[in-house]
C-alpha cells in the first residue's frame, strides 16, 4: 500500500518539476520575443540545449531512440498546442 502512495506522490512531484520548468522556459522565450529574437531562433537553441541534455544525461542511443520517436508523436498532434483532445 505504501509503495503505492510513494509512487503516486514521486509520479506528482515529477509533473509539478515539470511544469515548473515549463513554465521558466515560457517566461524566457517571452523575453527573449520581446528583446526581438525570432521564434524559429528559439526554437532552434531550445532544440539543441534539450538534446545536448538528454545525451548528456542519458547518452547518445537513448537520446536517438527517443528521439527516432518523435515524427510519429508529431504527427498524433501529442506537440500541436491548439489540438481538440477527446
Amino acid at each position: 500500500m505504501f509503495l503505492f502512495a510513494d509512487t503516486d506522490a514521486m509520479i506528482q512531484r515529477e509533473h509539478d518539476e515539470r511544469q515548473l520548468a515549463l513554465e521558466y522556459i515560457a517566461e524566457a522565450w517571452n523575453s527573449a520575443e520581446q528583446d526581438g529574437v525570432e521564434g524559429e531562433a528559439l526554437a532552434h537553441a531550445a532544440l539543441f540545449a534539450a538534446i545536448a541534455t538528454l545525451v548528456k544525461t542519458f547518452g547518445e542511443e537513448a537520446t536517438a531512440e527517443l528521439v527516432a520517436r518523435l515524427p510519429e508523436r508529431i504527427r498524433h498532434g501529442e506537440y500541436s498546442l491548439d489540438r481538440v483532445i477527446q
